[in-house]
């Protein structure tokens, strides 16, 4: 017979975002569940690159968020007590025109001003810094503050973590639905029976408007499917992160290249490239509007492999072994919609990071944490709230 439990907190999805929280709510000596309708970083956490890389964020507070969670995943391992295989690499954004440059140029103005170390590099400096780079490759910007981690070993480590810390983990567990009173959650309703609670966090990434239904509320979240491609294990060739000014278009501003009749600016293919520890290469990534579908498309990796190898032609001689896809949960403007939504106490929302949900996953987890234990957090993020769509 399916059990009733009691928590102070329920947070649902089981992801790096969720786990994060889950983590920093059970430091803070509350009682909590995560509930998971698969398993630990089932979702996008277990489909994506290794990539930290902080100068892709807009600058301002975008790029604000990312600044704090780059500080604490400098003693995050330690702290975890698990590898997360975090390493500070230093990241590069390939220019391939003056256009591009141009555009990045007024990018790293604002990048500084928010606090970022970046520079932009000449044809030859970029070269020394990454061989084998195409011939009319203009220059790039490079920062040392960008760094991997391993997205799935971080998801567990927040996870394991939390547990030991008291949380009850519940995976294979679906919500069915929330129980609420007079505009008061009063808990919810899953396949493992009920859960009686005070305050539910929404974390379930490009999922995260299902769970909104059951409270009929409408959340501005959709799914935008990644694929990435993944190497033999080959010898060091890739330092560190390496992003395209392509890939910074086609992640702000969608609409710049709806329209085009090109198959791989249509969708979204912008380069992501790095290289793990063992020595395969990742490379990506498309950003495509095709719902729920999270499988791999032929054409879609044609075009990854077309538009890397135009960047750096000795790629052509290693070999791919396999490729997957992810789900990112896209908002309108770019930024996560992290808070408590207005009518309903005790509902709050973390959901919504994009491609950003691995380098923000920290952050998140003390911001959400402070706003339930203190009811206000360490930093201004009043405008990460649902309310802001409600304005537009």
């Amino acid at each position: 017979m399916a059990m009733s439990r009691i928590k102070e907190i329920v947070v649902i999805g089981g992801g790096v975002i969720g786990a994060s929280i889950a983590y920093q709510l059970a430091k803070r000596g509350r009682s909590v569940a995560l509930v998971e309708r698969g398993d630990l970083a089932f979702g996008a956490s277990g489909a994506c690159d290794q990539d930290i890389i902080l100068q892709s964020k807009n600058p301002g507070l975008h790029l604000q968020l990312a600044l704090e969670s780059a500080n604490i995943y400098e003693t995050l391992e330690p702290e975890l007590q698990q590898p997360i295989e975090y390493k500070k690499t230093g990241g590069m954004i390939i220019i391939e025109t003056p256009e591009e440059m141009e555009v990045m140029r007024g990018f790293v103005k604002g990048q500084r001003e928010t606090g970022l170390m970046v520079e932009i590099l000449d044809r030859e400096e970029a070269g020394k810094l990454q061989r084998g780079l195409a011939g009319h490759i203009v220059g790039a910007t490079y920062s040392p503050q960008d760094a991997h981690v391993n997205p799935i070993k971080l998801t567990l480590a927040f996870a394991a973590a939390a547990v030991k810390r008291g949380t009850e983990l519940l995976l294979h567990t679906e919500v069915t639905g929330i129980k609420q009173k007079g505009g008061i959650v009063k808990g919810v309703k899953t396949t493992s029976g009920h859960i009686d609670c005070e305050i539910i966090i929404n974390a379930t990434g490009a999922w995260a408007p299902f769970v909104g239904h059951m409270i009929g509320l409408e959340i501005p979240i959709w799914p935008r499917r990644g694929q990435i491609v993944v190497t033999e294990e080959v010898p060091p060739y890739v330092m560190g992160d390496i992003l395209s000014a392509r890939y910074i278009v086609a992640k702000y501003n969608p609409d710049m290249i709806k329209d085009c009749e090109d198959p791989g600016i249509k969708m979204g293919v912008g380069l992501s490239l790095s290289q793990t520890k063992k020595g395969n290469i990742f490379i990506g990534a498309t950003r495509e509007f095709v719902g729920y579908n999270s499988h791999v498309t032929r054409e879609g990796l044609k075009e990854i492999l077309k538009y890397t190898t135009r960047l750096m032609p000795g790629l052509k001689d290693i070999n791919m072994i396999r490729s997957f896809a992810g789900l990112r949960p896209y908002t309108p403007d770019g930024l996560p919609i992290i808070g408590p939504v207005k009518g309903l106490e005790g509902f709050f929302i973390a959901a919504g990071h994009e491609g950003d949900g691995i380098a923000l996953s920290p952050v998140t987890g003390r911001i959400v944490a402070d706003l339930i234990t203190e009811g206000k957090a360490f930093m201004d993020v009043s405008a990460l709230t649902i309310e802001r769509f409600k304005k537009q």
